[in-house]
């Protein structure tokens, strides 16, 4: 599975969030899997969208045939979009479903990691971080991707922020000692979103 990673800084929130609904679109296309996002909770104005694909064949298919006129309904309404790609490695948690209907938010983590940290990083997140996100209640699925040069995306949904507040207070720190992932990651950002339903296909 592909997965498509898109932040963007809206101008005009109106006239993106109007243009985000046409996406309804993608429903009729081979190999799309589903499509959801929201706004950042920590920065005004940027939205992410996340987008799953059975395949980079199907997605490169559908960018030379569709995509654009989609896209065209939110012309000029941001800017300084950027895009990233990840393959699928493996779940956080078990299951892994493209669906956004039963999650209030969605946390993310885009970590650069040291070229000869990358296995060590991939074997803590099946082995400490996992865990320990699949044990919080409120942890409803996730997965782990990786994208050529050593990046990785830690995407998780979550029941409420109030569940996502605790695990992360309790173990964040602890775990990340545990997992040596000050060692590994030579950069790290990532952002919490409130999942907005009109906006998942």
């Amino acid at each position: 599975m592909l997965v498509k990673w898109i932040r963007c800084t809206v101008v005009d929130r109106r006239g993106f969030e109007r243009g985000q609904r046409k996406w309804a679109g993608l429903l009729g296309e081979p190999g799309f899997r589903g499509q959801g996002g929201g706004w950042s909770r920590g920065r005004q104005g940027v939205a992410h969208i996340f987008s799953f694909w059975e395949s980079r064949s199907f997605y490169d298919s559908f960018m030379a045939r569709s995509h654009d006129r989609l896209a065209a309904a939110q012309s000029g309404t941001f800017k300084d979009i950027q895009v990233k790609l990840f393959d699928y490695r493996f779940d956080v948690k078990t299951g892994f479903e493209p669906r956004f209907t039963d999650a209030d938010l969605v946390r993310f983590a885009h970590c650069r990691v040291h070229e000869e940290r990358a296995e060590h990083f991939t074997l803590m997140q099946e082995k400490v971080w996992n865990p320990a996100m699949a044990g919080s209640p409120g942890m409803i699925r996730g997965l782990f991707g990786e994208a050529p040069g050593h990046e990785f995306l830690v995407l998780s949904m979550w029941r409420s922020a109030a569940e996502h507040g605790k695990y992360r207070t309790e173990r964040v720190e602890r775990l990340a000692l545990r997992a040596q992932t000050e060692a590994d990651v030579a950069a790290l950002t990532g952002d919490i979103l409130d999942l907005e339903p009109a906006w998942t296909v």
